[in-house]
């Protein structure tokens, strides 16, 4: 039987997130210090750090906390990412910051992820940042979500103070429309229920964090439909391939095969596969997410920014696009304002043309009335761009159906979008 190599294993990605001081890079280190995940000169540098800031034990968070900054202060400013591995699959981490300034950070960090941690203080129970947080990682359509109650130990492994929490998170969650969401009792300063059951809390029945990590179904877009962004014309020089013209992206939904119809947008041209290579293998079929090029059977013009799709499911093209946005950038989003959209591997300009309404986080309600966006707003908008954009529903598309936008005068990201339907 041929055996599963470290190449070949699944890739799981998950964020963490949660309030100030709820545990978050202190259970990213504890999973790779139990994981046997780290190396003895990492070990010995967090020892060496633990000590000069007056710590009896190793701190765990200082793994992830990377940055000088953050050393300092004690806390997570940036999105600081972790490879591991055990033998049944490979993790990507991203431990995002905390604090409300930061938010902005976690919508980088989440992005991608397959599942998100929800980090809870058993002390201090449901708070704003994890309503926040929560609210972005169901924007984000994230498909799982575990909501892990951390420091158990300070209150004694009581079963009914997780229960209190898990109840009132239950509540969030259903008027989020967070569907699947697994609940664990943690402590990760001591590692109970992280990679080991805890026999503190025999009360707890379920999986540790490690087995849930490693046993998550993971959701690939392969059923949706077939979409290529563009990235590239391969043109060569030689004359030798004189005929040669591929496209090459990254494939974005579905499954594309050799012989496949296809349509261009937003041009609407049709034609054939003739050929997909990746690197310089042949391939009979490429699956989501990986990286082609293919040949078309006619001479049509195709550029950088179309959308090769499968024949019969045609995407959205339009230049008044609805999203939901999270603003990033510490200079207000006004009605009218210019920015440079990127989508896919489209790039146009737009203006902020309606703010229909900003997302109450305390009470999830929308408040209309308002013409700009203050950094970390969550706000249902319309923009409308010089170019149509070729797209899907978020919902429907992670990659097709987000969006940046850019300040024209200084490059900053200054939002991040998600498309909805009409």
């Amino acid at each position: 039987m041929k055996q599963t190599g470290y190449l070949d294993m699944e890739l799981l990605r998950f964020t963490t997130a949660g309030s100030v001081d709820d545990g978050k890079s202190t259970l990213i280190g504890r999973l790779l210090y139990d994981s046997k995940s780290i190396f003895e000169d990492q070990l010995e540098d967090i020892e060496i750090c633990s000590r000069r800031r007056g710590n009896d034990e190793v701190n765990l968070a200082l793994l992830t906390d990377g940055l000088r900054s953050e050393r300092e202060q004690g806390i997570t400013i940036d999105v600081a990412y972790r490879y591991f591995a055990t033998p049944k699959r490979k993790f990507i981490i991203a431990d995002t910051p905390g604090h409300v300034q930061y938010t902005r950070n976690m919508v980088t960090g989440a992005s991608t992820a397959d599942l998100a941690i929800i980090l809870i203080d058993a002390r201090n129970g449901i708070l704003e940042q994890t309503i926040r947080h929560s609210y972005i990682a169901a924007l984000l359509g994230i498909p799982r979500v575990v909501a892990c109650v951390n420091k158990m130990d300070l209150v004694d492994f009581a079963e009914n103070t997780f229960e209190e929490i898990k109840n009132n998170y239950q509540r969030v969650a259903e008027r989020l429309e967070i569907k699947q969401v697994t609940f664990l009792p943690i402590s990760a300063k001591l590692g109970d229920n992280v990679v080991t059951a805890s026999a503190n809390m025999n009360w707890y029945k379920g999986p540790t964090l490690m087995e849930i990590l490693e046993n998550t179904p993971l959701d690939r877009e392969v059923d949706t439909n077939t979409r290529l962004p563009v990235q590239h014309v391969i043109r060569p020089i030689s004359d030798q391939f004189h005929d040669f013209r591929g496209y090459a992206g990254r494939l974005s939904g579905g499954i594309l095969r050799k012989g496949d119809p296809v349509t261009i947008f937003p041009s609407g041209l049709r034609s054939t596969i003739t050929a997909i290579s990746r690197h310089e293998q042949q391939l009979d079929k490429a699956f989501t997410p990986e990286s082609i090029t293919v040949q078309l059977a006619d001479d049509i013009d195709v550029s950088r920014g179309d959308l090769i799709a499968g024949d019969g499911d045609a995407p959205l093209v339009e230049r008044e696009v609805t999203l939901m946005i999270c603003w990033f950038n510490e200079r207000p989003a006004v009605t009218g304002n210019r920015y440079i959209v990127m989508q896919a591997t489209r790039e146009t300009v737009a203006i902020l043309k309606t703010i229909h309404h900003v997302v109450n986080i305390n009470t999830l309600e929308p408040e209309t009335g308002q013409d700009t966006l203050r950094v970390n707003d969550i706000a249902r908008v319309t923009i409308k761009t010089a170019k149509p954009l070729v797209f899907d529903p978020y919902a429907k598309n992670r990659v097709t159906g987000s969006l940046i936008l850019v300040d024209p005068d200084t490059f900053e990201t200054v939002g991040g979008g998600m498309i909805l339907s009409r």
